[in-house]
């Protein structure tokens, strides 16, 4: 069955369910502005991963198409499926203008994946978008149904703690935020080992056919790290949300010269921006 028709019952259960808390949070600004910064690190992913021609990869958490556009256009049938509307929508647009055929788009949540048949997928790919979805058991378990026996889910989470630039942002930005609402679970959570292997062992996955990297991807701009800053303040979700906290504290100011040196410590770039972040890959074979 082609993907289109696959999805087709997954965009009126989108419609007619509750809206996802996340989605509020992710068409909030305009994430296509921080998209265009990290295409080229996409490509590269989809290669390092293996995407091949005749593939049915589902890309979870797509956005606007930073891994679906090169994995179809290395010859893959491609899902990209996105809880944000107007990340859907961009998308579609990119692949018009692609000329790819062989790439849909349309809106879903992590948790559930309604309307998704199981089994239906060679490949699962997420890179920085399922681990955003709010209940992570959830995630693991659809994501598991549907793959194919033998398939593989391919997973990029930001770590915890770490140094470089997107841990960073979102610890900043999490000082100057309201608390989570109870029952949170923080989706930096996807990048601890144990708990990743916890989620998808009650999926019915055994953890020898989960494995994990370190790998990196790279934000670059033609511009200073400060013109950088300056799209993550006005146009993703987790950074308006602080900056809007912070100016109601009077902390707008302190939140930006953090942020500011931030990005200026980690750009090594001498006349526009390069900044790495380092995340966890995580590969999953569906038994």
């Amino acid at each position: 069955m082609p993907i289109a028709e696959q999805m087709q019952p997954a965009a009126a259960n989108a419609a007619a369910s509750p809206v996802n808390p996340n989605q509020a949070l992710w068409e909030k600004g305009d994430f296509t502005r921080i998209a265009a910064s990290m295409r080229e690190s996409g490509e590269a992913l989809v290669e390092r991963i293996g995407v091949a021609p005749g593939l049915k990869v589902l890309d979870l958490g797509c956005g606007d198409g930073t891994t679906a556009l090169p994995a179809a256009r290395r010859g893959a049938e491609v899902l990209g499926v996105d809880i944000a509307r107007n990340l859907v929508e961009a998308g579609k647009r990119r692949a018009r203008e692609a000329g790819l055929s062989n790439l849909r788009f349309e809106v879903g949540d992590a948790c559930n994946l309604a309307g998704v048949p199981d089994r239906g997928f060679d490949l699962v790919v997420s890179i920085f978008g399922a681990m955003f979805a709010p209940r992570p058991f959830d995630v693991a378990k659809a994501m598991v149904r549907v793959t194919r026996p033998g398939g593989r889910i391919v997973m990029g989470n930001w770590i915890p703690n770490d140094p470089t630039l997107v841990a960073q942002i979102l610890r900043i930005s999490a000082a100057y935020s309201p608390p989570p609402p109870e029952g949170f679970v923080s989706p930096m959570t996807w990048g601890v080992e144990p708990q990743v292997i916890e989620r998808f062992e009650q999926a019915g996955v055994p953890k020898t056919n989960l494995s994990f990297e370190r790998d990196t991807y790279v934000f670059r701009y033609p511009r200073p790290p400060s013109d950088l800053l300056d799209l993550f303040r006005h146009y993703y979700g987790p950074t308006m949300n602080a900056f809007e906290a912070a100016e109601r504290n009077g902390r707008a100011d302190e939140l930006h010269a953090e942020l500011r040196a931030l990005f200026e410590a980690q750009n090594t770039s001498r006349d526009a921006t390069s900044l790495p972040a380092t995340f966890l890959r995580v590969s999953v074979i569906v038994p």
